[in-house]
């Protein structure tokens, strides 16, 4: 501070005092800038005092972040970047290495309390956790040195799992740090500051390659080959005025017998006033000896920074003298030369150089590494870091495989998570600390240590639990190689194939009175082309849907089902009244009975209905993509309510056609086909009953079968109930196939019916007789013996009517039916 007094002295003043002004504009301090410090702490304090006259104060060394605000420091600026992108460099370095969980170590000052914030929050960016942090007293004489380096190294061998510690100290600091560590064996990772990244000092320890790897950052290093030609010429009998380089001399002449890999300890164990007798002794030789000696503890990227400082004054000073005569000491205030120096550019070795907004000449950073080369350790340069694009410039092979290298080393709170699975964070303030969960199903992880597994597009792809990858859904759907597709399809055509051979049946039978009693061939016909179409419609229910299958399946079979209704229903209305002995119920059937009408009419409906859901909500492909592997490809039936009405009206059609057949059950024995019509009707009934239920509830490729199922069953059982007995009496029973057997068994059942009539109307007439007879009279035995001669009477005239009304129904049922 005496020393930043003295620069603020007025010239030409013979005492060193400051003179406090309101305005210092034409004040004139001793010196016009200043070059340094090195230490950031120093640099504060002496550029608060610069700032009063605004002084320039250039420093090299001094890295701190908060000497870039213009508004607490307006006059000083720096060749070296902040530390601010040295924490970042770090920060990056560190997680391109894959390391998560490190420890900090800083002294107690300013330089380490900003060093240990930025490179928090640095960290904090790139996910990395901070496991200790140690704060060491910044002096060594303090009474506490000794024990807060201790604890350090046992906070260091508690935590287990880190392996790379980042230190913020000075060189004093490193030294005993380290001794102390190599006495313990301490191994690990070390990241180095460019307080000591490249301090011969600390690489001069003994079984310093005991402390482990050490990486470290410097200031970029420019071309010293003029520096060195400099060492190497010195004069050799310097000036005495020279006093560094007089003192070096003496201190060579001291150890001129020690071993080069002892001279750094020599040197330093010898003071300045032991060697004042031998100072003037063996100069040359020991200088001629010893010329690399400067060289070699040198530090080149702060050799740099100290030239670039030089070169910015310098170019400033040009730039400004060159409109005023420079050698008269009051030419120019200092604040004239700040501005000029903002804006300075100069180039070094083929490199543009200028300061930023915040003063900041930002040059970059070498990346260095400590090996140990011909039993020496030497700090070898690994890449170099580019501020601007935050990156690792890597020139050679070996550097890659290096940095290759420290990615095998771990340094992790939690063992890494593989790909597929995911990191839950632990009960713990870090983030770093964490459990591997595997991802559930429908999610990935393509990487190692994921927050979190990403979502598949459940519409079109698929994981399976712990998955590093999304699966694409296989398309299914009833496809024509399945087996129970197969099945279904030989049950199909097996019944086309029943509905071929009744064809042929009933052709080669035309005039048998099954034949004819069954309708004529005409409705035969019709009925079994709507079984043919029926078990032909199962087949577009099979393969890859389209919208023409998907529009054709459920009209097909709803058109041709109603159709087949509709003529078994005119048929079961024939049946009914051939056989009516109910005057008023025939005369009902007789206006009703219209075969032709029934059938268009019935038919048409179903067929407006059908017409209706094709033009407004037609049946359409969808992709199914509810289940979690496949998509299923199925027929959306476009409207639930027109499917539904569809279905319900050949419900109620079934329904009628099941009431009049149930009329008819009672029919002769052998052509009793009412009977099994209702049997068709009831089969019916049970299957699309069962369908509704499962249909509702069935998904999947094999939804389509369910409906194959439920046709089949209800197609087969109106044709085997309709047909297969008739088939079966003209193959099997032929002799009940002829008119005279048709004709016995209509007149059997005829005179059955016949007699069951007039036993009725008998019964009738004898009830209003017996009303008569109830009634009291005189002659008692002459009521009995009239009585018993009506009833013979009676009997008499039954069996004649009975045998009279029996063949006249049977000539009249034969020609209706």
């Amino acid at each position: 501070m005496a020393a930043a007094l003295r620069f603020l002295s007025k010239f030409n003043c013979s005492r060193e005092i400051v003179e406090f002004k309101c305005d210092y504009s034409t004040y004139m301090p001793r010196v016009k800038a200043v070059i340094g410090a090195g230490y950031s702490e120093i640099s504060m304090a002496v550029s608060r005092m610069l700032n009063l006259q605004l002084m320039p104060q250039v420093s090299y060394e001094s890295t701190a972040e908060i000497l870039s605000d213009k508004i607490r420091f307006p006059s000083f600026l720096r060749t070296v970047p902040s530390d601010f992108y040295q924490t970042k460099a770090m920060a990056h370095l560190i997680r391109k290495s894959g390391w998560n969980w490190i420890g900090i170590i800083t002294t107690d000052d300013d330089y380490g309390r900003l060093a240990l914030n930025t490179f928090a929050i640095q960290t904090a960016a790139n996910n990395v956790c901070i496991a200790f942090k140690e704060v060491l007293p910044v002096f060594l004489s303090d009474n506490t040195i000794e024990v807060r380096i201790n604890q350090t190294l046992e906070k260091i061998i508690a935590e287990v799992h880190v392996n790379v510690i980042v230190v913020f100290l000075r060189q004093f600091h490193v030294f005993e740090l380290f001794s102390k560590a190599i006495e313990r064996n301490i191994n690990k990772v070390w990241i180095a500051s460019d307080n000591w990244s490249t301090a011969t000092k600390i690489t001069s320890i003994p079984n310093v390659k005991k402390i482990g790897k050490i990486i470290g950052f410097t200031f970029r290093r420019g071309n010293m080959s003029s520096f060195q030609s400099f060492l190497q010429n010195l004069h050799m009998f310097p000036n005495d005025n020279n006093k560094p380089l007089n003192e070096y001399t003496m201190l060579l002449s001291a150890c001129a017998y020690a071993k080069d890999s002892d001279l750094s300890q020599c040197i330093s164990n010898h003071s300045q006033g032991t060697l004042a007798y031998k100072a003037n002794k063996d100069r040359e030789r020991n200088f001629f000896l010893r010329n690399d000696f400067l060289w070699d503890y040198a530090e080149p990227g702060l050799i740099h920074s100290i030239q670039l400082a030089v070169f910015a004054l310098g170019y400033a000073l040009r730039d400004l003298c060159q409109a005023r005569d420079c050698q008269n000491p009051s030419a120019f205030q200092p604040w004239e030369l700040l501005a000029v120096l903002k804006n300075v550019t100069f180039t070094d070795g083929g490199n543009s150089f200028h300061f930023d907004a915040h003063g900041d000449m930002n040059t970059g950073y070498d990346v260095v590494l400590w090996k140990e080369i011909n039993g020496h350790m030497t700090v070898t340069k690994m890449a170099q870091y580019d501020l601007k694009k935050d990156v690792f410039i890597i020139t050679d092979q070996e550097t890659r495989n290096e940095f290759r290298n420290l990615k095998q080393i771990r340094s992790k709170c939690s063992t890494e998570c593989s790909p597929g699975q995911m990191k839950k964070t632990m009960r713990s303030q870090h983030i770093c600390c964490y459990e591997c969960v595997n991802c559930p199903e429908n999610h990935y992880s393509n990487q190692t240590d994921m927050d979190h597994c990403l979502l598949c597009n459940n519409e079109t792809h698929w994981a399976p639990v712990r998955s590093t990858m999304c699966f694409e859904k296989e398309v299914e759907y009833l496809n024509w190689n399945d087996s129970l597709a197969l099945l279904l399809l030989a049950l199909s055509l097996m019944g086309i194939m029943f509905v071929l051979a009744i064809g042929i049946i009933f052709t080669r039978n035309l005039n048998t009175p099954i034949v004819k009693s069954s309708g004529g061939l005409v409705i035969c016909y019709v009925i079994l082309l709507c079984h043919f179409l029926n078990f032909a419609s199962t087949g577009f229910f099979v393969g890859e849907p389209q919208d023409f299958t998907c529009k054709t399946q459920q009209t097909l079979f709803g058109v041709s089902f109603t159709l087949c209704i509709s003529c078994i229903l005119t048929k079961s209305l024939k049946i009914l009244l051939a056989f009516s002995f109910d005057p008023k119920l025939q005369n009902f059937l007789k206006c009703l009975y219209k075969p032709i009408p029934i059938i268009f009419t019935c038919t048409g409906i179903q067929v407006v209905i059908c017409t209706l859901w094709l033009i407004f909500a037609a049946p359409t492909v969808k992709e199914n993509v509810s289940l979690p592997r496949v998509i299923i490809l199925e027929c959306e039936e476009g409207s639930i309510l027109a499917f539904g009405i569809m279905l319900a009206y050949i419900a109620v059609l079934a329904f009628i056609c099941f009431i009049f057949a149930f009329k008819g059950r009672k029919l002769p024995e052998n052509y009793n086909e009412a009977k099994f019509i209702t049997f068709g009707m009831l089969i019916y009934f049970i299957a699309w009953i069962t369908f509704i239920p499962v249909y509702a509830t069935t998904f999947g490729k094999y939804l389509p079968a369910v409906e194959i199922i439920v046709i089949l069953i209800s197609n087969y059982g109106i044709l085997c109930c309709t047909f297969f007995p008739k088939c079966y009496v003209i193959l099997c029973k032929q002799e009940t196939n002829t008119k005279s057997a048709f004709l016995k068994t209509i007149y059997s059942y005829s005179s059955h019916s016949a007699g069951s009539l007039a036993m009725s109307h008998v019964s009738l007439d004898s009830t209003k007789s017996n009303t008569t007879m109830n009634n009291p009279s005189s002659g008692g035995k002459s009521a009995d013996c009239q009585k018993s001669k009506d009833i013979q009477t009676l009997a008499h005239i039954c069996k004649a009517n009975a045998t009279s009304v029996s063949k006249t129904w049977s000539r009249k049922k034969f020609s209706s039916i």
